[in-house]
């Protein structure tokens, strides 16, 4: 990003980007920034975005072969273009002699750093990966915004909203608009704003009820599944992501026994970092053999579900009473 942010300022581009990951939020922000830096405001003839898969080699590198019209650079955006998977020899070999008036932004989800498209955008251009952000990036750009609203909160009020809302950067932005429409007339954003405005995502919702499950308060995780499915969310949808969590908890409990660091066990599991702390803690209320159990038996009853020797709805229902079973 730093480096994306010294090439606008100094306007020395480099002929190709290649922006992608997961931080959909990051990407969109740095791909408006390289459009305004790199074409005048309703420059239509000097840009040229495509979207999706099946894009033509030939009429890209024919594009960039043209000169720009009363311009210094002709810009082509590619979004989810899918090329850095599947390209072809053509435009991968073009990546190497782009046009010297010509400038790529490709804005992609997943890349295959093994191939050639890829090695050489990074050999000629510069390529950015956006990852979700830690709690404390997350934690100082939500300060940032609020100190510009003129408004203040607690760190345990900024866990609590971290939690219900997760570590997606857009969710967080609508999450948090809301949140200061709410608390307009306020200078200090309590507990209670938290709870009542903010939406939690189901992933936090399935977190909850585990929880429930380990501490054996039956009711209680029964209750979270019925909110889930007044919320229209499938039982098979929560028996995947019930199945995921007790993954997360076995590879969480199995790399922590192992002595291995916060960072690598979260990049394992693939979890943020800052949650690292509460899986332990709910890990430990479990021991590997459970762990290993309610996996197996989540796939059990995945199996009873698609044979139709059990309804989906009691199939979820089941795991839930046998886990939290005092």
């Amino acid at each position: 990003m730093k480096t994306i942010d010294g090439d606008i300022k100094s306007g020395n581009f480099a002929p190709v980007y290649l922006l992608y990951g997961e931080e959909a939020y990051l990407k969109k922000q740095y791909k408006e920034k390289l459009i305004q830096a790199l074409v005048k405001k309703d420059d239509t003839m000097n840009f040229s975005v495509y979207e999706g898969k099946g894009i033509n080699p030939g009429t890209l590198i024919d594009l960039a072969e043209t000169l720009p019209f009363f311009a210094d650079r002709r810009l082509i955006l590619l979004e989810n273009s899918g090329v850095f998977k599947n390209a072809s020899e053509e435009l991968a070999g073009y990546m190497k002699e782009i046009a010297p008036t010509a400038c790529f932004v490709f804005v992609e989800e997943e890349v295959d750093k093994r191939g050639k498209m890829y090695k050489n955008v990074k050999a000629g251009g510069c390529v950015v990966e956006f990852q979700r952000q830690s709690e404390k990036i997350l934690t100082q750009w939500i300060l940032g915004r609020l100190k510009k609203e003129g408004k203040k909160i607690t760190q345990p009020v900024m866990q609590q909203f971290l939690h219900a809302v997760g570590n997606d950067m857009a969710y967080i932005e609508k999450e948090l608009e809301k949140l200061l429409c709410y608390c307009l007339e306020q200078e200090v954003i309590e507990a209670e704003d938290v709870a009542a405005v903010c939406v939690e995502q189901t992933s936090s919702k399935i977190f909850d009820m585990v929880n429930a499950v380990a501490e054996k308060q039956q009711r209680k995780a029964l209750d979270l599944y019925y909110d889930l499915l007044s919320l229209r969310e499938p039982p098979m949808r929560i028996l995947f992501l019930i199945a995921r969590q007790f993954q997360i908890l076995l590879q969480v409990k199995g790399l922590s026994g192992k002595g291995h660091d916060s960072k690598f066990i979260a990049q394992k599991a693939g979890i943020p970092e800052f949650t690292l702390k509460r899986h332990l803690g709910q890990a430990k209320s479990f021991t590997g053999k459970q762990l290993k159990e309610a996996v197996s038996d989540c796939v059990r009853m995945e199996e009873a579900v698609k044979t139709g020797n059990l309804n989906d709805r009691m199939a979820v229902e089941l795991l839930i009473v046998k886990y939290s079973e005092a």
